[in-house]
C-alpha cells in the first residue's frame, strides 16, 4: 500500500523537506532492509546512531528517510522529533492499519507468553480460523513460518508481519508483548482485541531498573487493549484489575478457573469453568502452571467468541511448547523435562511442578544469563534450592566470567547435595549421572534455544539434544 510522505508526516507529527507527494509502500529501521519504495527510518540504538547509515539506506534505493534533524541527502526528509515514536503510525500506515483486520490477541507477563499464545493458535485452529503465531519460539500463520528475530518484533517488522497474516486470510493473530516492546513502543498505533497478563515477577531490571517501571511497562497494553484478560492470583495482577475493573479475570477465584485438576507426566486433565459454561479438558502438556496458561487462553479466546467445544478441542489438540516443560527423554535413569524457566519465580513453578509428579528426588540443573538483570542471581539459586539435588551450570554467559556468574548464583543456594559445574554438558552429564529410577532431572533456562552465547560467540547448543546425546552413551563411558 503506498502513503506519500504529506500523510505520513501526518500521522508521524511531522513535516517534509523536499518532495512530500513521493510515496513509499513500506517502512524499515534496518538499512540493510531498504530499498525500491522502502522509507527508512534512522533510529538511534544503544551502541549506533541510524542516521550513520541514512547514505548506505539511500545508496540502496530508498526513496526517502525519515530523521529527528535534517541531514545532507539527495532525497526527501521526513523530519520528526523522534524516530524510535514515529517508527510505529508511520509503520501502520503504510501497511494499512492490520491489526483493524485481525482479531489481535496480546499476552504480556514475565512467564506463561509462550505457550498461552502457542494455545490461543492451537484453539482458533479447533474453532476453524486460519491463525497466527507471533513470539519467542516462532512467528507463524497457517503453519507458514516467518523470520523473527524478537520475541516482540520492532515496529516496522510487526506491521509488516501483520500485514502478511491479513493478506494470508488470518482472522485470529496471538502475539507475545515483552515489557521491552511496550516500552520502546514497537506496538503503538496497533489495535488489540486482547490485552492479556499472565504474572509478573523479577525480571529484565537491566532494562527496566525497577519493579514498577516493569509494571508500568506490561500495564500499558493492559490500557490500551479493547478488552483485557487478568490472572488474579498474582499481587500486580490483582492491582492491573483495580485499573481496569471490567477484566475478565482468570485464577483460583477468577470468572475463568479449573475445578478438580487431576495431573500426571503426560498432562493433566480439569473442569474449564467459563462465565457460561463448564467443559471437560484434556490438556497433552504437564505441569499445574500449564493450567494456568489454559485458563488464560480459554479466557483470551471465550472473549472474543469461541466457543467452550472449540476451546477444549484447542487445548486438547496442541502440540508440546518446544522448551517449554517439554518431555525430552522418558529414562532410563529418570524423567528429563527441559525447560526455558529462567527467573526465581519461574525455577520455583518448575521444581513444584516435578515435585508433584513424581515420587522421587528432583534433580535441577540451571544458571543464570550473562550481561542481564545481576539482582535474580542469589534469587534463583535460593529458588532452585526447593529441589533435593542442584546443579549451577552456565547459561549465555555472554561477555562475563561464565564462572563467576555460577559462583554468584550458588551464594543462594542452600542444599547439602549442590555443585557447581561450569560446562553445561558437563553439568547435564552430572545430573543423569546421579539420576535414579524414580527421579526427575529438570534442566532449565533455555528451553528451546539452540546456541549458546559465550564470549562474543554463538555456539551450537540445545538443551535437548544434549540430553539425548548423553543418554546414548554407554553410564560411565568417557565422554
Amino acid at each position: 500500500m503506498a502513503s506519500a510522505l504529506v500523510r505520513l508526516a501526518e500521522v508521524a507529527g511531522g513535516q517534509v523537506v523536499g518532495d512530500a507527494t513521493v510515496t513509499v509502500s513500506d517502512a524499515t529501521h534496518d538499512s540493510r532492509q531498504v530499498g525500491a519504495g522502502t522509507l527508512y527510518v534512522a533510529m538511534r540504538g544503544a551502541t549506533r546512531d541510524g542516521h550513520e547509515f541514512v547514505g548506505e539506506a539511500v545508496s540502496a534505493g530508498s526513496p526517502a528517510v525519515c530523521v529527528d534533524h535534517g541531514v545532507e541527502t539527495t532525497v526527501p526528509q521526513l523530519l520528526v522529533d523522534d524516530t524510535r515514536r514515529a517508527l510505529a503510525p508511520i509503520s501502520a500506515e503504510v501497511h494499512g492499519h492490520p491489526s483493524l483486520e485481525l482479531q489481535l490477541l496480546g499476552v504480556t507477563g514475565t512467564n506463561g507468553k509462550t505457550t498461552v499464545t502457542h494455545l490461543l493458535e492451537a484453539i482458533g485452529g479447533a474453532a476453524g480460523r486460519i491463525s497466527g503465531l507471533i513470539g519467542t519460539v516462532q512467528t507463524r500463520v497457517g503453519g507458514r513460518l516467518i523470520p523473527n528475530p524478537r520475541t516482540t518484533p520492532e515496529a516496522s517488522d510487526f506491521q509488516r508481519i501483520l500485514r502478511l497474516m491479513a493478506d494470508a486470510g488470518a482472522t485470529l493473530v496471538a502475539a507475545e508483548i515483552s515489557s521491552h516492546a511496550l516500552a520502546l513502543r514497537r506496538v503503538d498505533s496497533t489495535r488489540f482485541a486482547v490485552g492479556a497478563f499472565t504474572n509478573l515477577t523479577q525480571d529484565h531490571l537491566d532494562f527496566h531498573n525497577d519493579m514498577e517501571s516493569y509494571f508500568e511497562a506490561k500495564a500499558h497494553l493492559i490500557e490500551i487493549a479493547e478488552k483485557a484478560v487478568i490472572w488474579i492470583d498474582d499481587p500486580y495482577g490483582r492491582r492491573l484489575l483495580g485499573m481496569r475493573p471490567d477484566s475478565l479475570t482468570v485464577g483460583s477465584q477468577g470468572a475463568v478457573r479449573a475445578e478438580r485438576v487431576e495431573s500426571a507426566l503426560e498432562g493433566s486433565r480439569f473442569r474449564l469453568v467459563l462465565p457460561d459454561a463448564r467443559v471437560e479438558v484434556a490438556l497433552p502438556i504437564a505441569a499445574d502452571f500449564n493450567v494456568a496458561n489454559a485458563l488464560v487462553a480459554a479466557a483470551c479466546a471465550w472473549t472474543v467468541g469461541i466457543g467452550p467445544d472449540e476451546i477444549a478441542q484447542g487445548l486438547a489438540q496442541v502440540a508440546p511448547v518446544p522448551g517449554r516443560f517439554e518431555l525430552v527423554a522418558q529414562g532410563p535413569p529418570a524423567p528429563v523435562i527441559v525447560d526455558y524457566a529462567h527467573t526465581p519465580d519461574g525455577i520455583a513453578n518448575a521444581v513444584a511442578a516435578a515435585r508433584r509428579l513424581t515420587t522421587g528426588r528432583v534433580i535441577v540443573v540451571f544458571g543464570a544469563g550473562g550481561d542481564r538483570d545481576t539482582g535474580k542471581r542469589r534469587q534463583m539459586g535460593e529458588a532452585a534450592s526447593a529441589a533435593d539435588v542442584v546443579i549451577v551450570t552456565s547459561d549465555n554467559p555472554r561477555s562475563e566470567d561464565p564462572a563467576a556468574i555460577v559462583g554468584q548464583v550458588m551464594e543462594g543456594v542452600s542444599n547439602d547435595q549442590r555443585m557447581q559445574v561450569v560446562d553445561r554438558r558437563e553439568a547435564i552429564r552430572a545430573a543423569l549421572a546421579v539420576a535414579q529410577s524414580g527421579d526427575m532431572v529438570l534442566v532449565l533456562g533455555r528451553g528451546h534455544e539452540r546456541g549458546q552465547e559465550i564470549g562474543g560467540r554463538t555456539l551450537p547448543f540445545d538443551d535437548r539434544q544434549v540430553v539425548r546425546d548423553e543418554l546414548m552413551r554407554p553410564r560411565g563411558a568417557q565422554p
